[in-house]
């Protein structure tokens, strides 16, 4: 294993720390329990959001902490939920007295120590909302969920209840904006590698030099298929099929194509995976109006790609555009 790290105990709190140095203008770090929020701190009559999870997909999620998107983001092991402790801290510090929306990605873990999080922040008198995100067609019922997963369309869904929050949303319409955000969205990977977690030292599964693994999870689970490596238009045909069939795009939609690199595929290869999705759904009468390409929920330094297709409307279109200011997406502004 070569690494840029130290201890592998500290990789979690030391990345924490420079990316708060980085952003200083952006986020504030707490390190005891460890979250991220923002440097403007909670406002006053505003809806709070915040999102979390084990580390490892950066920028995922503190890379979204900032005008427009979340509150505040927290950390947990790499790979791991955080516990119900910062999850809660991060709450208190983001309530700006309208109460808290906390954005769970659906995995076990995650919505059991969010839930456990709400309800002390309840019994605190901190009202608190949660929406869980389900946008991966590939498999239901994994190894680490109940149900289909959260990935890469979390990120939208971040950005919408962010939107919403900014222009001065209530509690009630911010979670229902993310409900009908997630609603909206599908999403689907592949792997052509797997990441290493740091403290294990090993991939965290094999594959053959002449294999790929169609609709893997973001943390290594098991996908669809284990089948030999093929073009790159193909294996987009793959991942494109079951998303539009699940999302039901018909022509005249207008969606959001976003093509996500798991954190090892270089933007030479997500530009290619751009470009036939793309032309799919331009074969289906389907409208491209706003594209995003990049690594932006990563496994480590994972090879592969996720596609994610969200149906917009005027609101949903109107709130992606909305101005954004994080350490990984700034526009608007």
């Amino acid at each position: 294993m070569k690494k840029l790290i130290n201890d592998p105990r500290d990789v979690v709190d030391e990345s924490v720390e420079g990316f708060g140095l980085a952003h200083a203008d952006l986020v504030t770090v707490s390190r005891d329990p460890l979250f991220v929020s923002r440097a403007s701190g909670a406002v006053s009559g505003r809806v709070g959001i915040v999102s979390g999870g084990g580390s490892g997909h950066e920028p995922l999620h503190a890379g979204f902490v900032g005008y427009g998107m979340l509150s505040a983001a927290v950390p947990g092991p790499v790979l791991t939920s955080p516990t119900p402790d910062p999850i809660l801290a991060a709450t208190k510090a983001v309530d700006g007295g309208v109460g808290v929306l906390h954005i769970v990605k659906n995995y076990t873990g995650d919505v059991l120590n969010f839930e456990t999080a709400a309800d002390l922040a309840d019994a605190d008198g901190i009202t608190v909302a949660s929406v869980i995100i389900d946008d991966d067609v590939a498999v239901k019922d994994s190894l680490y969920t109940a149900g289909r997963r959260g990935v890469a369309g979390t990120v939208v869904v971040e950005k919408a209840a962010g939107a919403a929050a900014e222009r001065g949303d209530d509690l009630e319409a911010v979670a229902e904006i993310a409900r009908r955000a997630n609603a909206a969205t599908r999403s689907m990977g592949v792997a052509l590698s797997a990441g290493i977690v740091p403290h294990v030292g090993e991939p965290g599964f094999t594959l053959s030099d002449d294999e790929i693994e169609i609709g893997i999870g973001i943390h290594g689970e098991p996908g669809r298929e284990r089948i030999p490596l093929e073009p790159a238009d193909k294996i987009v045909e793959r991942l494109m099929t079951p998303i539009l069939d699940d999302l039901e795009v018909a022509s005249g939609d207008r969606v959001l194509l976003f093509v996500n690199g798991m954190g090892g595929t270089p933007s030479l290869e997500q530009y290619i995976v751009y470009r036939h999705a793309a032309a799919i759904l331009a074969d289906r009468g389907v409208e491209v109006t706003r594209s995003l390409v990049g690594s932006l929920v990563t496994s480590l330094e994972m090879q592969g790609v996720s596609i994610t297709v969200t149906r917009l409307d005027d609101e949903l279109l109107a709130l992606w555009d909305a101005p954004v200011e994080t350490a990984a997406l700034r526009w608007g502004r």
